[in-house]
């Protein structure tokens, strides 16, 4: 069954091209802004929500949605509107704890048939220089991305250690995506095979 990610994100475009699952993108349009519930269930219902409206624009296919929030205590750190939130949402991860939370969403476009799943990491993030902050921010990098910073890209610089799945903190932690594709009766490898990839992974 095609895959289509509702997700215009590079990194999880890239994940899913890592480990060799074919895919197309149709980003979906949902707001991401949900008030009066828990970031557990905001995410979850965000990545139902916007896999379910690619879902209902196709004849068939399984739609992959996906929604990613950095949480600090009870504070919920999506993506800075501007340069200013970006450097107020690091000065606070700055020396802490947070937690980076991860609803995945897979909808069948033809039975209307779906699964859900949520991932947690901590992350601890070390105490970060305001002029090291301020350099950051301004190589535009955060701007994307939840907590204003990614961890795959110069922000690795800033984290002592984390506890969890690390492509959860990327966007698309792939274990949870491996076990909702089995519940679908979905199989990654069968597209190595078809490809080859098993083939040239032995010879190589």
């Amino acid at each position: 069954m095609k895959l289509i990610l509702a997700s215009a994100s590079p990194r999880r475009a890239r994940l899913l091209e890592q480990v060799g699952i074919p895919f197309e993108v149709i980003p979906s349009t949902v707001h991401e802004t949900l008030e009066g519930i828990g970031p557990e269930e905001k995410v979850v219902r965000l990545a139902l929500a916007k896999a379910g409206q690619v879902a209902a624009s196709l004849p068939e296919g399984l739609v992959l949605g996906a929604d990613t929030v950095v949480v600090d205590n009870n504070t919920v750190l999506e993506k800075p509107r501007d340069a200013a939130e970006a450097r107020r949402m690091l000065r606070q991860l700055s020396g802490r704890q947070h937690r980076v939370l991860t609803g995945l969403a897979l909808v069948d476009a033809a039975g209307g048939n779906y699964q859900t799943a949520i991932e947690e990491t901590r992350v601890w993030m070390r105490a970060l220089e305001n002029e090291l902050i301020d350099a950051y921010v301004a190589t535009g990098e955060p701007m994307d991305k939840a907590g204003a910073y990614g961890i795959q890209e110069k922000a690795a610089l800033f984290v002592e250690k984390i506890e969890g799945c690390y492509f959860n903190v990327v966007g698309l932690p792939l274990n949870q995506l491996y076990l909702l594709l089995s519940r679908m009766d979905i199989k990654p490898w069968f597209a190595w095979r078809e490809r080859g990839d098993a083939g040239r992974a032995v010879n190589d």
